[in-house]
Formats: C-alpha cells, sequence, structure tokens
C-alpha cells in the first residue's frame, strides 16, 4: 500500500488533527474543539493526538491485534502518560479515529465518530463514518449554525453547544469518540474489504470530506481526480479556495472559517 498524506491548520491556531502512514497502514485523527472551555488537562489538544497517535501506530503494527483492542491499548497508555491531570472532566483532550490497515487478505477498516475512510471501488465510491454526533442536541446545532463566524453570539452558541455535547461524550446516550477511557474503543465502527474490490482509498478528517458532505462542490469521484493529479495538498487547496469564498459562513454555517484539514491517500 503506498500512502501519500497531508495536513494543514485551518487557521492560526495549532494544527489539532494527525496523520501517519506505513506501507500496510494509514492513521487519522481529529481533535475534538474545546471552544476555549476548561478541559481538566495542562498537555492540550495536539500533544494529546500526537501520543494517541503514536501508541496507536505502534499498536497496530501487530497483524494480529485487532484495530479495537488496538486503539483501547493506545489511549489506555496516553492516559497514563499523564495521571496528574484531571481524566475525569467531561472535557479531557479527545479525538476522533479513522484508521485502514491491509492484510494479507482485506483491508480493514475503524471509524470511530466522523473522520471518513471514502473506498474506491470500480467507479463507485463507499462512504464508512459514524455520524452519531449529528444526532445529539440538534436545536443547539441549529443555533450554532444561526450567527456568522468570527461573531460573539456565534462563540456563545458554540461553547454552549460543546458543553453540553461534553455530558453526552462516550455514554449510550450520546456518542463516542477516544478520550481516556479506554471502553471507547470498542463502540467504533469496524469491518473488512476484500483485495481486490477497492482501488483506491481515502482517510479524512471531515475538514476535507466537507468539501462533499457539507458545501456539495465536488462529489467523490472528483475529489479522487483530485488526489491522483495533485495529491492531498491539492484537495486541501481546493477546500480552502471553496472556504475562501464564504469566509464568515453565511453560505455555509460551520464551527470554524476554515477546520485543520488532513487526508491519507492510499493506493496499491
Amino acid at each position: 500500500m503506498r500512502v501519500c498524506l497531508n495536513t494543514q491548520p485551518g487557521g492560526a491556531s495549532l494544527n489539532e488533527d494527525w496523520v501517519a502512514g506505513t506501507p500496510s497502514l494509514a492513521v487519522v485523527l481529529d481533535g475534538l474543539s474545546t471552544a476555549g472551555l476548561s478541559t481538566g488537562c495542562s498537555h492540550g489538544v495536539p500533544w494529546y493526538v500526537a501520543h494517541l497517535g503514536g501508541y496507536l501506530t505502534a499498536a497496530l503494527a501487530d497483524p494480529d491485534r485487532s484495530l479495537s483492542d488496538g486503539l483501547s491499548e493506545a489511549i489506555e497508555r496516553v492516559a497514563a502518560h499523564h495521571p496528574e491531570c484531571d481524566l475525569s472532566n467531561p472535557g479531557t483532550p479527545s479525538a476522533t479515529v479513522a484508521v485502514l490497515r491491509q492484510g494479507d487478505t482485506t483491508f480493514e477498516h475503524l471509524v470511530l465518530a466522523d473522520s471518513p475512510i471514502v473506498l474506491e471501488r470500480a467507479g463507485d465510491y463507499e462512504v464508512i463514518t459514524d455520524l452519531r454526533v449529528d444526532g445529539v442536541l440538534p436545536e443547539l446545532q441549529a443555533e450554532v449554525a444561526g450567527h456568522e463566524t468570527h461573531t460573539p453570539g456565534h462563540r456563545e452558541a458554540l461553547q454552549r453547544l460543546v458543553h453540553a455535547q461534553r455530558e453526552v461524550r462516550n455514554t449510550p446516550e450520546g456518542y463516542w469518540v477516544a478520550a481516556s477511557t479506554s471502553e471507547a474503543a470498542h463502540h467504533a465502527l469496524t469491518g473488512a474489504t476484500p483485495i481486490g474490490e477497492a482501488q483506491a482509498a481515502a482517510v479524512m478528517s471531515d475538514g476535507v470530506s466537507r468539501l462533499v458532505t457539507e458545501y456539495r462542490m465536488a462529489d467523490w469521484a472528483e475529489v479522487f481526480k483530485v488526489l491522483r493529479a495533485d495529491g492531498p495538498h491539492g484537495l486541501i487547496e481546493s477546500v480552502r479556495k471553496i472556504e475562501a469564498t464564504d469566509p464568515t459562513g453565511r453560505r455555509w454555517p460551520r464551527y470554524k472559517s476554515g477546520d485543520d484539514a488532513t487526508v491519507a491517500f492510499c493506493q496499491w
């Protein structure tokens, strides 16, 4: 498996995405925004995703270890790395997870929250994603969408939404992400695709997939065409050009003018 990757921050803040690729593995993490609220952790989201990604990549180098078990171990190892922090805080640093691993006969996948994997299958496209978060607190999501970005109303609405999301994060009533407890790993969506049924795959954060899913300015065929011609960097630049036409989120309401954007493009 050949993996080409790129990640770029959405603005002046540190990039809270993380990506890695090996000849058999692609991993993308998307750190959850804190919206300026307390996390109980002195290290921050970029530190969390870097450590989680490193431990996860190491754990999944063992082909006999399941993706869920590898993620569970990685979450536990990060938690053990900063016991001085308040890991019981509902806002403790957390992240979405998307993993594609090539085995002897199949491509295995794991998706936890809304960072998708898109498989190209003979001119068709299968999107593997976990959208449980979209069904949580729709009224507060709509309130955020009612404000342009960079306004006090938007900031206050976003903080109310994030505060409420934290109360149902990693609970049966809410949605699941990688944070400080390993149980979340076993709520991920997992599966396998026989080698030969897919020609390529894109593992990405939602800062990229929104070009198709939210902005509707491309379809998946066009996304893979850009990836083959210009690589992940070219695809992220396409997203940025679209966002630049709507800097305040009037046409496409969103949490940030530009989100961190990450792609691992896999070919074989």
